[in-house]
Formats: C-alpha cells, sequence, structure tokens
C-alpha cells in the first residue's frame, strides 16, 4: 500500500519568495513584503456543485463516505485548551488561538472529514477590532483596562471555525390537549378603602379538549458548532451567518489564518440538530394544536432524506484576563456581529452605589429642609 502522505500547502509570492496571505473581503493572496497580488481562480460549476452538495448522513455515521469526502491533515490539540489545531502551509509551531499556548505540530497526521465549503473572511482585522472597540464601549461598569485592551492594537486571531450543517424532511404525528379560554361573572367579596364590598368581576377557566394530527417541515442547514474550544453560548450565538456565500473549500482562503479541527463528531453533532428540530417541531405542533393553551402529550417524528456538510466559518477573537478570569470575544468575520464574555469593575459598581447614596442623601436633606421652613 502506497502510504498517504499530508500535503503541506504553501503560498510563497512569485514576485519575492516571501508567504502571501488571504485578503478579507476579496478574492486575492496579497505579500505583505511587496504588495504583490495573485487572484484565487474561481471553482467551475461542477466543481462547486460537488463541493456544496450534501453528504448522505447515514454513510458518515457508518464512516463510509467516499475517499474524496476525507483528507489528511496535520493537526495538534492543545495541551491547555483541548482544541484541535490543524496547521496550514511548512509551519510547524503556532501559538493556540483560543488560550495563546504555544503548539507545536505531532509527528504524524491524521485522516479526517474535510471540510465541503468555507465563508471567506470579509472583515479585515483592524475592522474587526473596530467593531469590538464599539461594543466594548457601549458595555456599563467595564474595566477601563479592557477598551485600553483593544485600542492599544492588541492582536485578534483570525480562525476558520468548524460547523456542521444537517438537512432532512421531518413528518410527526402528534397526541395532546387544546385549552380555550371562558369567562364566567361571580360575585366577590372586596375590601376598598378598609370598607368590605361585594363585587362582579369575570373569572377565567380553560376547556380541555383531546387533540391529535401531524406536522411536517423541511429542515435545511441546521447549524451546529463543531467546536468545543469556543463556548457554546457564544458561538451559537453568532447567528446571522449568510451561507449563501459558502465557497468551494480552498486551502487558498486560509493562507495568513488558521483553522480548527472539528471535536464534536458528527454522531455528537446530528444529537444536537435533532435536539434542536425537536424543538422547532414542538412549536409546530403547538400552532397546529391552537387555542389558548396547548398541552403536548406525545409526539412521534420520523426523519427522512438526511444529509450534512462540513463548513469553516469566519471569526475574529480575543481574550482578556481580569482577575486570574480569562474572558473571550468574537467577531462575526463575515458581518461584524460582536458577541462576548463580559467582567465588571467592582471598583465602578461600588463608586456608581456610592452616587447613587448620595443623590438619595442630598434630596433627603433638601425636603427634610424644606418641611422645617414651612
Amino acid at each position: 500500500m502506497v502510504p498517504k502522505v499530508t500535503q503541506e500547502h504553501r503560498w510563497p509570492c512569485s514576485a519575492c519568495g516571501a508567504e502571501l496571505r488571504f485578503a478579507p473581503g476579496q478574492t486575492q493572496l496579497v505579500c505583505d513584503h511587496c504588495g504583490h497580488v495573485e487572484t484565487i481562480p474561481a471553482a467551475d460549476a461542477p466543481r462547486r456543485a460537488r463541493a456544496l452538495g450534501e453528504l448522505d448522513l447515514a454513510q458518515g455515521l457508518r464512516d463510509d463516505l467516499p475517499d474524496e469526502a476525507t483528507a489528511e491533515v496535520r493537526t495538534t490539540r492543545c495541551p491547555n485548551c483541548g482544541s484541535v489545531v490543524e496547521f496550514q502551509g511548512a509551519s510547524h509551531a503556532t501559538e493556540c488561538p483560543f488560550c495563546a499556548t504555544p503548539v507545536v505540530i505531532d509527528t504524524g497526521s491524521q485522516r479526517r472529514l474535510k471540510p465541503q465549503a468555507v465563508v471567506p473572511f470579509q472583515l479585515t482585522e483592524a475592522q474587526a477590532r473596530d467593531r469590538l472597540t464599539g461594543w466594548l464601549g457601549g458595555l456599563w461598569f467595564a474595566p477601563n483596562r479592557l477598551l485600553e485592551f483593544t485600542r492599544k492594537g492588541r492582536a485578534m486571531a483570525g480562525i476558520y471555525v468548524p460547523y456542521w450543517t444537517f438537512d432532512a424532511d421531518s413528518a410527526s404525528r402528534y397526541s395532546g390537549e387544546r385549552g380555550d379560554y371562558y369567562y364566567t361573572t361571580e360575585w366577590v367579596t372586596v375590601e376598598v378603602n378598609g370598607r368590605t364590598e361585594r363585587r362582579q368581576q369575570q373569572v377565567r377557566h380553560t376547556r380541555w379538549t383531546s387533540v391529535s394530527g401531524r406536522v411536517a417541515r423541511a429542515f435545511d442547514d441546521v447549524l451546529i458548532l463543531a467546536s468545543t474550544s469556543i463556548p457554546p453560548h457564544l458561538g451559537n450565538a453568532l447567528s446571522n451567518w449568510d451561507l449563501s456565500a459558502l465557497a468551494p473549500y480552498s486551502p487558498d482562503y486560509l493562507a495568513g489564518f488558521q483553522a480548527e479541527g472539528y471535536t464534536v463528531p458528527l454522531s455528537d453533532g446530528h444529537s444536537r440538530a435533532r435536539d434542536w428540530m425537536g424543538r422547532v417541531i414542538a412549536e409546530d405542533v403547538r400552532r397546529d394544536i391552537g387555542g389558548d393553551e396547548q398541552r403536548i402529550t406525545d409526539i412521534d417524528s420520523t426523519f427522512r432524506a438526511e444529509t450534512f456538510k462540513h463548513i469553516l466559518l469566519p471569526i475574529w477573537m480575543a481574550a482578556y484576563k481580569y482577575n486570574g478570569r480569562s474572558y473571550q470575544f468574537l467577531v462575526n468575520g463575515q458581518t461584524g456581529e460582536v458577541r462576548g464574555e463580559r467582567p465588571y469593575s467592582i471598583w465602578k459598581i461600588t463608586l456608581a452605589i456610592l452616587a447613587v447614596a448620595a443623590i438619595v442623601g442630598v434630596a433627603f436633606y433638601l425636603n427634610d429642609q424644606g418641611m422645617l421652613n414651612r
């Protein structure tokens, strides 16, 4: 058997030999040393169709996909945070983009599902920093050092983060109860200004009726984060992706950036997608039941035509350490949307409390003085 050899991608400038990098918002590789520009070739229609097409989920779960759906990749697991960092070009050492720990490539390589498509970076690092600075400036009680952190030009890491997308056609049978409100007029005893009175009032009741039915829904590109290095509440909060901008995967888009290998297996990603689909189906059932309230007893769903894709999405990342704790900030490299964990300045909160207490104290004092002068 011929051993599989990992392809090492390099982007040497044809003018000076320095390394090229992908220019966000363009389809070009740029040399920072001499300014030379090279255009990334556009994918022809057949290759684009293959790259953006869906893969059969059952085959993927059986690890029975065609050889062209997998590739040898050079990766290493960060010893600190556990992220899987993929190496591009001829580099053998880098810094973990999630926790800044120095990492060196392992010996050998792994065969993994290769990305089919990528949303290329649209924002430059400077633009991402501006978005983050604006977001941080709107936070109440944030430490002053937090704004200085971005204003001083602290480097942000541009990284392609792995996601799964899932498609499925669902059909569901349900049973439950529909609740409809009705009102009766009743006499009640109330107290008004210290006196007891008898009044009429409308009292709401619920009439429950057993129901059953069917709903169906086609799911398209249910997006599931395939990284365990990014907190799910942050990675999933970046929700306004335009997946119509997906381009067939090319290593050229990764020039000058880092890419993380998926750490959420396809099977786990599928389970999370099914959970999300289940919540959507439950809402469909509630709407189908109608009425003022709904009780769902049972939902029996079947899924067919299940497919998936492995894609890479662009994120600018920054980490900030405050009082011994690390905080992460994410900027959507396509739209500029910002999500992050924010620290609070105890000093600012204390000063605010003291200021409010002082204002209240002055108000009471002036009120008392006014009462004495009457």
